[in-house]
């Protein structure tokens, strides 16, 4: 099974029996899936050999046995080999009687040059046509057997050695985009130490379960997904999420299988076995993609079907007809149609296609997006409209503090910046641990600690008692200081979250915490205004802070305090602005976010920040969250878009050229093939420089 039109010939071999539940075609691997009971494969097995094909069950989960640096091909070569010199012959010796010894041993030797090279397509060829089915297989076969009945031998054997080549390249080529793919899974290694019954040991990584806790060193790679326990050390992403600068990785912090720790120890809490890890899952995002036909290439499927039988049909009228319309003789009128046959190929057209969309959707894991089709990567250029989530895809996600004011003369600052710390040091609020962690650190103990849902934290410190909260309960029943006011108006106004240190009445200090802006966002967002793409910001928190973010990161259109239907909403409001040739797509990474996600005519989600459900509902996942692979997503769409538009424009024009000159006696069968097997060659390896985008 070499290309797309035997996919399709497997198919409709298959149509007719009953049981299968589903079928997954892998080109590349020359394997496919049957998902049916033991009887019904036994069934599909047979019916498939009855086709011409030669296949053999393997057993899902074990390795494959496909591996094309493998493959026999001296037959092919040697098939080449002799067709060369039989062309040398006829060239020379042009006398040759067709009936002396010499004749007849060099229609033996074209005999054994079809038969090397072209054994597997006859079996194919002529169960096809048993079945009525013109596909190239039967093409080749009822063009190479007529060419030998008319005494063109040599070419006849030319013919199936060039075909047999072809074949053979385009295996090769459909191997190198799926091997670009399998790299990530083979960049993760097969053991792992693991911290078991009090000391460290070796175990396979396939077995290691979840929550069981690893050790890397520097320099190995980690083989789970995982977050870290213990350790503090840059970790390699680019495998998986395109990033070309190590990530600092610490406590708490997310790290992938396949990634390289580089200078030091890391422990971790291993969260998905070896078949469930991110690579695991890019790699089988990317084969159920390629199942996935995008809407072009079910444009040049349908157009095959139509166009080989039609193309049977003028061959059979150039060769009936000609000698009664142009007075030719009938052998020149047959060699046309089969010149015409074999130019006719339709190969090129259907192979171009999924080639080029492939290698795009490798070029995308390459970057560090996952898109879930080829349907996703055509359509991403018409995005006119982007609508984004705030929190984890414009923002860092995680509140961090934007200043501080000391506000009393009573005390040193130091003083007031260690209470705080001692205070914001013992609560889990997301807003204490900002304050915690943007101030010098203290671990003095603290006595009374209370923490009150909702309003903040007590405690007494060096004999002080403090409090740390919200404005509301601080302030409550207080006249505000002129001063403070001041500062917390000027805070407010910038959406920042204001939070209160004080000793009784008395303010201390005010701390002004924030979710900062991602360092790209606004590069981004200034890369899709340049391609002409709307942005449009959506998010449940207040227009204040919705606001003040927008503006940072150059988004002129807000909506706030959106709950998710709200969200959801505005999509499909938002859709109607755009018109009908155009696509909305929604930016997002929680679970607040899906409803959109799925509403818009492409959902993208975050992969680090983003929760699973999220995840699922996008069509396309930014592995790296960087906003800036979005504008690099939309070019790439444009970019193999293009590249398929030169691959088809190309290659009806090379035929219409061939067939025109074959009209008129002026291509000979194996120039026929050798432009069909170019013609192929060209699109094929055009369609890889998607790779390279």
């Amino acid at each position: 099974m070499d290309c797309p039109v035997e996919e399709n010939d497997i198919r409709s071999i298959l149509a007719k029996i009953q049981g299968i539940r589903s079928l997954h075609f892998q080109l590349a691997k020359r394997e496919l899936g049957i998902d049916a009971d033991a009887e019904t494969v036994q069934q599909c097995l047979s019916a498939i050999r009855h086709g011409g094909y030669q296949a053999d069950i393997q057993i899902a989960g074990s390795p494959s046995d496909a591996q094309y640096d493998q493959e026999t091909t001296w037959p092919m070569w040697l098939s080449l080999a002799i067709a060369c010199i039989l062309e040398i012959i006829e060239i020379f010796c042009t006398d040759i009687s067709l009936y002396s010894f010499f004749g007849i041993g060099c229609k033996g030797l074209a005999v054994i040059a079809i038969g090397l090279a072209g054994y597997q397509t006859y079996r194919k060829g002529i169960a096809a046509l048993f079945r009525l089915q013109l596909n190239i297989n039967a093409l080749m076969t009822v063009a190479v057997t007529g060419a030998f009945l008319i005494g063109e031998w040599s070419e006849a054997a030319m013919v199936m050695s060039l075909f047999a080549v072809s074949e053979w390249l385009e295996r090769r080529a459909a191997v190198r985009a799926d091997n670009a793919i399998k790299k990530l899974l083979d960049l993760t290694p097969d053991s792992a130490e693991v911290f078991s019954q009090g000391k460290w040991e070796q175990q396979a990584v396939k077995d290691i379960p979840v929550d069981a806790l690893i050790r890397i060193r520097p320099g190995q790679r980690i083989p789970l997904d995982g977050i870290v326990q213990d350790g503090h050390s840059l970790v390699d992403q680019s495998a998986v999420t395109g990033e070309s600068l190590p990530v600092s990785k610490q406590h708490g912090d997310q790290v992938f299988a396949g990634t390289v720790n580089q200078n030091s120890i890391l422990q971790v809490k291993v969260t998905s076995s070896a078949a469930d890890t991110v690579a695991a899952r890019i790699v089988h995002a990317v084969e159920e993609a390629r199942e996935a036909k995008a809407p072009f290439q079910q444009s040049i499927d349908r157009f095959a079907s139509i166009y080989t039988p039609i193309v049977f049909v003028i061959a059979l009228c150039i060769a009936v007809a000609s000698p009664f319309l142009t007075g030719i003789s009938w052998f020149e009128s047959c060699y046309r149609a089969f010149a015409v046959l074999l130019i006719a190929c339709p190969c090129a057209l259907v192979i171009s296609t999924p080639a080029t969309l492939v290698s795009g959707l490798t070029a995308a894991v390459q970057k560090g997006i996952l898109i879930k089709g080829g349907v996703f990567l055509e359509y991403a250029r018409k995005i006119r409209l982007l609508a984004l989530d705030k929190t984890g895809t414009i923002t860092e996600g995680k509140p961090k503090l934007q200043h501080y004011r000391i506000l009393t003369d009573q005390y040193a600052e130091a003083d007031v910046l260690k209470w705080a710390s001692i205070l914001a040091g013992h609560s889990d609020h997301p807003v204490s641990k900002a304050i915690a962690m943007g101030i010098p650190q203290s671990d003095m103990p603290c006595d009374s600690f209370q923490e009150l849902p909702g309003k903040g934290i007590c405690a007494t410190v060096e004999g002080h008692q403090l409090k740390l909260g919200s404005v509301g309960w601080i302030t409550a029943g207080l006249p505000l200081d002129g001063n403070v006011e001041k500062h917390l108006a000027i805070d407010t106004a910038k959406g920042y979250t204001t939070t209160l240190l004080a000793i009784g009445t008395d303010i201390l200090a005010v701390f002004a915490v924030a979710d900062s802006i991602k360092p790209t966002s606004k590069n981004a967002v200034n890369l899709l205004n340049k391609l002409g793409i709307e942005t449009v910001l959506l998010t449940g928190d207040n227009p204040e802070t919705a606001k003040t973010i927008a503006h940072e990161a150059c988004i002129t259109e807000v909506r706030a305090q959106l709950l998710p239907t709200d969200k959801s909403e505005a999509v499909h409001t938002l859709r109607s602005r755009v018109g009908q040739q155009a696509l909305v797509a929604m930016v997002g990474d929680g679970i607040n976010d899906a409803p959109a996600l799925a509403t818009a005519d492409i959902g993208i989600a975050m992969g680090q920040a983003g929760t699973d459900i999220a995840m699922e509902a996008a069509d396309i996942v930014i592995m790296n969250d960087d906003l800036g692979n979005i504008p690099k997503l939309i070019q790439l769409s444009k970019d193999t878009f293009s590249i398929l538009t030169q691959n088809i424009v190309f290659a009806l024009g090379v035929k219409v050229l061939f067939i025109a000159l074959a009209l008129i006696g002026m291509a000979s069968m194996w120039m026929a093939v050798f432009a069909d097997i170019g013609t192929t060659l060209i699109v094929l390896f055009n369609g890889l420089r998607v790779l390279k985008k």
